[in-house]
């Protein structure tokens, strides 16, 4: 906290720089190209996501890692078109972020900035592998997070021994 020229903390506003963000890993496979579907192709696309975020080595330092899994089938026969599995990450340095909101803005904000590279990436990549580029929506980060919470939850109740 700052102090004014009356002596009264002032709190400091919460500060994000984004350091640095790459391709952890990346796999895409044309399934198409080797086996081809007779008819009319109709994709369905699943796309799930999941989110890590850890502590950097420098103080203030956090990396996030959003893992993108794409499958698109098609409708009708439920034959797999190709597979699209991303892990990209970013670094961060963040300041004055209160320890118990820290999760939530490492899980949400984070991701949210460098989703637009991510779309870029999923686009280029579905395009130069023979299909329409895939522009993927906007995810609801919050709802993501909501979800993954719930999940752990789930989780440490089935996993917590009854006595």
């Amino acid at each position: 906290m700052a102090e004014t020229e009356n002596g009264a903390a002032t709190p400091q506003l919460p500060q994000m720089k984004i350091l640095g963000q790459f391709i952890k890993d990346m796999s895409f496979e044309n399934i198409l190209s080797r086996k081809p579907i007779a008819g009319q192709v109709q994709p369905d696309i699943q796309v799930q996501v999941a989110l890590d975020g850890r502590k950097g080595g420098a103080e203030n330092q956090y990396e996030v890692v959003s893992k993108y899994n794409i499958t698109s089938k098609n409708k009708d026969s439920d034959d797999v078109l190709f597979v699209l599995e991303l892990e990209y990450s970013g670094l961060f340095h963040i300041e004055n972020i209160a320890e118990e909101q820290l999760h939530p803005f490492l899980m949400i904000g984070c991701p949210r900035m460098i989703f637009p590279f991510v779309r870029r990436i999923v686009s280029d990549l579905t395009r130069d592998g023979g299909f329409p580029p895939l522009n993927l929506d906007n995810i609801d980060f919050v709802q993501l997070y909501r979800q993954q919470l719930a999940q752990r939850q789930q989780e440490q109740a089935s996993e917590t021994p009854v006595s």
